[in-house]
């Protein structure tokens, strides 16, 4: 069977359907969201937030409720409480990320350790796994993903002020704190429907790379986006079809298409800086 052949393949798989999906939106969020973030110096805003996931859905599934559903509006508190400690206290920054993740994986291991039978399914939460989507979260993360895109879109302006000058965006009458709750709401939402695909570990590299490697070789916000966006959706789908023809994992496969894709877009930045 040639290789054309079974990449056709992959699409008599039901679950590879739903992974195609889910994974191709959350690329696409992400990538417009790590933008801001990025430019923002929240970037890693991700990570805190996916290890709170973590913590959320081991208590859910210790008590047999619907991980997504039980994570999305503690991930959402969390995101809020995050941006509040790192800006109105002498926690700052990364020291706050790193206290509310660690903390968060901390609760999330002990209370799998003292639950039986959940093993596996938290792996599948910390590592990823195209496995574990299943047709109800398929439909949810469909929903979450319009709902992000379209509030995103609509309140682009003020968030494009607040991204560059925060200063002159307060200055202007915006209510620069409202936007930025918005953002890390965003965030948070996107970070919960990804960790199904990419897991605690791995989701904030679907934030960081793309607008990182955009951002070699051009420095246009509008071009930056756009680039960011194929940049995402063409390392998810090349990471998906690699992980299926070579049999390693998704989430892995993935972030090391972003990072080849990293590579060459420096390599070109770097030629077009010399000419």
């Amino acid at each position: 069977m040639s290789i054309f052949e079974e990449i056709i393949g992959m699409f008599s798989y039901s679950f590879m359907i739903r992974a195609m999906i889910v994974g191709g939106l959350v690329a696409l969020i992400a990538s417009i969201l790590g933008v801001v973030l990025v430019l923002k110096r929240y970037s890693m805003i991700g990570d805190g937030l996916s290890h709170v996931g973590f913590g959320a859905m081991a208590i859910s599934l210790a008590f047999n409720e619907a991980p997504l559903v039980f994570a999305i509006p503690i991930v959402i508190v969390a995101a809020f409480l995050l941006l509040r400690v790192s800006e109105n206290s002498k926690i700052k920054g990364d020291a706050a990320i790193g206290l509310i993740s660690s903390s968060s994986l901390a609760i999330g291991m002990i209370i799998n350790s003292l639950s039986n039978g959940t093993n596996i399914d938290l792996n599948s939460y910390m590592f990823g796994s195209i496995l574990a989507i299943e047709k109800s979260e398929m439909i949810l993360c469909i929903i979450l993903g319009v709902i992000i895109i379209g509030v995103f879109i609509y309140f682009y302006n003020p968030i494009f002020a607040v991204t560059f000058d925060e200063n002159f965006a307060k200055a202007t009458g915006l209510k620069v704190e409202v936007y930025k709750t918005v953002l890390s709401v965003l965030t948070a939402l996107t970070i919960v429907i990804g960790m199904r695909i990419m897991g605690t570990l791995l989701i904030s590299s679907l934030i960081i790379f793309p607008a990182l490697s955009a951002m070699r070789i051009t420095k246009k916000f509008k071009s930056v986006m756009i680039i960011s966006v194929i940049i995402s959706l063409v390392c998810f789908f090349a990471g998906l079809i690699a992980s299926y023809l070579i049999e390693i994992p998704t989430g892995a496969s993935i972030v090391v298409s972003n990072l080849i894709m990293f590579i060459v877009m420096s390599i070109i930045g770097l030629f077009r800086g010399k000419m």
